[in-house]
């Protein structure tokens, strides 16, 4: 989806602006979920459901705004304090819809 071009030059650099359900979405999602914890690129596949290709691709995207880092071959979330407010936004989300889901 085409963005204006005034809102690309007023769009901070640092803003984390994810939608939902994209692969960069979900790779960030699965990473908060699992922050002490680091992947290969097959292992973020497999749990994502994201082809073996695109996975490279976004992480490579996601590195170049800090948001990931690697060593080798793992991949991990970055330390960052958009991705702790990433991360506590899922959970409180995951929470919600778990409380709907076993109410009476």
């Amino acid at each position: 989806m085409p963005i204006s071009v005034d809102r690309l030059e007023d769009e901070p650099e640092e803003a984390l602006a994810l939608e939902e359900g994209t692969q960069p979405y979900r790779i960030l999602q699965f990473l908060a979920e699992h922050p002490d914890l680091a992947f290969t690129q097959s292992e973020l596949a497999e749990e994502t459901d994201i082809n073996r290709g695109s996975v490279g691709a976004v992480l490579s995207r996601l590195e170049d705004r800090d948001l990931v880092r690697h060593k080798g071959r793992y991949w991990a979330i970055a330390e960052d304090d958009r991705l702790a407010a990433f991360a506590a936004q899922h959970t409180a989300s995951a929470a919600s819809t778990d409380d709907d889901y076993y109410e009476s």
